[in-house]
């Protein structure tokens, strides 16, 4: 994942049982925790393991995919009081990172994010609403490229625990959701480049004690 400091050949080595892991445990997932046990209380964003992905229609070809990382944030979590959740998460623009390095360039200057003006793209939750056991509708207001819309994520639990590697609790989301880019004054290579923006959100988050 973009930002890890967990080496691809230490997760090869852990795999194959030819290293130990953190205090003998097992390199196993720790979350076995169902959403209503997950604990309840102030939780950090971890930025080594959070990222926000997204998709658009390239000139009816392909969809191009790129993502956003160094993502910062809190959220309030009570799964005995799903509808008190608070999320707050900061997305720095310029760590925008697509197949092409020219064009991670260009998106960040005017004609696109124009991250010299605009550095980061915020989004405040208004309200969750608990959908199934592990899955939920996030309401909330995103802000991007200075103009501010609703956004409607959906959430689906990913697990909980104690990671073995830092011992801290941890808890794992992914979400989805669209948006049009035109909606936020980003309307570059219209219509060629699609509109419609689909995001895939893999977020971790950290309990603070």
């Amino acid at each position: 994942m973009t930002g890890t400091n967990f080496s691809l050949p230490l997760a090869i080595l852990l795999c194959a049982g030819v290293l130990s892991p953190v205090g003998g445990m097992s390199a196993h997932a720790q979350a076995t925790v169902a959403p209503r046990d997950v604990r309840a209380g102030t939780y950090q964003v971890d930025p080594a393991h959070t990222e926000a992905g997204f998709s658009v229609l390239h000139m009816g070809f392909s969809h191009y995919s790129g993502v956003f990382s160094n993502i910062s944030g809190t959220l309030t979590l009570d799964p005995r009081h799903l509808s008190a959740t608070n999320l707050h998460v900061i997305i720095p623009i310029a760590s925008i990172q697509t197949p092409s390095m020219k064009l991670d360039n260009e998106l960040r200057g005017p004609e696109w994010f124009d991250t010299a003006r605009f550095a980061d793209a915020t989004f405040v939750s208004i309200s969750l609403r608990q959908t199934g056991a592990d899955a939920a509708t996030l309401n909330g207001l995103l802000s991007l490229h200075g103009i501010t819309h609703p956004l409607t994520l959906q959430v689906h639990f990913v697990g909980a625990g104690t990671n073995p590697l830092n011992r801290k609790y941890t808890v794992g989301f992914d979400a989805t959701g669209t948006l049009r880019r035109s909606d936020y004054g980003i309307t570059a290579y219209l219509p060629m480049i699609g509109d419609t923006v689909t995001l895939r959100i893999a977020g971790a988050f950290e309990r603070q004690d």
